[in-house]
């Protein structure tokens, strides 16, 4: 099992190591990982992000996407107010445009060597993720990222296996096993499997407020998968607790057709916590997965932090001990 960190090279985590990678190496090092799981925004940098850490690959999301793939003109417009708009989400105004930047996303990833890529199976438009009033349903994203996936396919070379990541918006939740299965047995590249979110799995039921609690929810939804479940081949390991929020979001009365990214940001983080598990719990789900690919993943607001949401959670484990 690789034990991994999940970081970008949005300038912001660049200088979050001060753009040296002496800096990386030494986090790594102190808690003994074995690399990273990398976001690509932009140009590889081989010298700050070295290709010996580079393991795993997440790719660029968009939380809204569907209506752009199945060509909704008015859908968007509402949305984005203007074709140029448009333009600017998805680099263009075709699928082909938008499949290119995920084309350019992979071939980068695999010049670099990664093992695995992660792709997000979710969709919803921005007045959705507050009023939660979906438009689409889970069976309908999950359509449609097939289709998307089978058109990147034959980019992914067959050794990098692709791994659908779950969330608690319409798409892969992981609750429902058959349409876990869709999406398993219908993906053209063979080399697949889950990384489960343990976060996001939690947010799909507010009920929940404590880590024991989250952890035996956890385990009954991978059981529930019956078969399936060997599917999961990574964890990308947080905790989220955040359901007395979700409860109160979902209660609201009145809601705004437009939100600015900020309030869109705020809201996603307040349910979607990112905080590290702090007691052994965490364990039994790593015991009964039996990831490949372990990657403790945080929001951080600088490098102290970082580690010490590190230090919290590793504690918990003992793979380290």
């Amino acid at each position: 099992m690789l034990q991994l960190v999940n970081i970008s090279n949005y300038s912001c985590d660049n200088d979050l190591i001060d753009n040296n990678p002496a800096r990386l190496r030494e986090l790594l090092e102190r808690h003994n990982l074995d690399g990273v799981e990398m976001m690509l925004c932009g140009p590889w940098d081989a010298h700050l992000h070295r290709a010996e850490w580079m393991q795993g690959c997440h790719l660029r999301f968009w939380p809204w996407w569907l209506d752009f793939w199945r060509g909704d003109q008015d859908a968007l417009l509402r949305q984005f107010g203007s074709q140029a708009g448009i333009n600017e989400c998805y680099g263009g105004s075709t699928r082909e445009a938008w499949l290119a930047i995920y084309r350019n996303n992979i071939r980068t990833a695999t010049e670099a060597g990664v093992k695995y890529l992660v792709f997000h199976v979710s969709h919803a438009r921005v007045p959705e993720l507050f009023s939660w009033q979906f438009s689409a349903s889970c069976q309908e994203v999950i359509e449609a990222t097939i289709e998307v996936a089978n058109a990147l396919a034959p980019e992914i070379p067959q050794e990098i296996t692709l791994l659908f990541e779950n969330l608690w918006w319409p798409g892969l939740t992981l609750r429902d096993k058959e349409l876990t299965a869709m999406l398993l047995d219908n993906v053209i590249h063979r080399n697949i499997g889950i990384m489960l979110d343990t976060g996001h799995l939690m947010n799909t039921n507010p009920e929940l407020r404590t880590e024991a609690e989250g952890a035996e929810y956890i385990l009954n939804t991978l059981e529930n998968l019956g078969s399936y479940a060997r599917y999961v081949k990574g964890i990308h390991l947080h905790k989220s607790l955040s359901g007395k929020y979700i409860h109160n979001s979902q209660s609201a009365r009145e809601f705004k057709a437009e939100y600015n990214m900020e309030e869109v940001m705020n809201h996603v983080l307040k349910i979607d916590e990112h905080r590290p598990f702090t007691t052994p719990v965490a364990q039994s789900i790593i015991n009964y997965v039996q990831p490949e690919f372990l990657v403790h993943e945080f929001m951080y607001k600088n490098l102290t932090d970082w580690e010490q949401k590190l230090d919290q959670q590793q504690k918990t484990l003992t793979v380290n001990k």
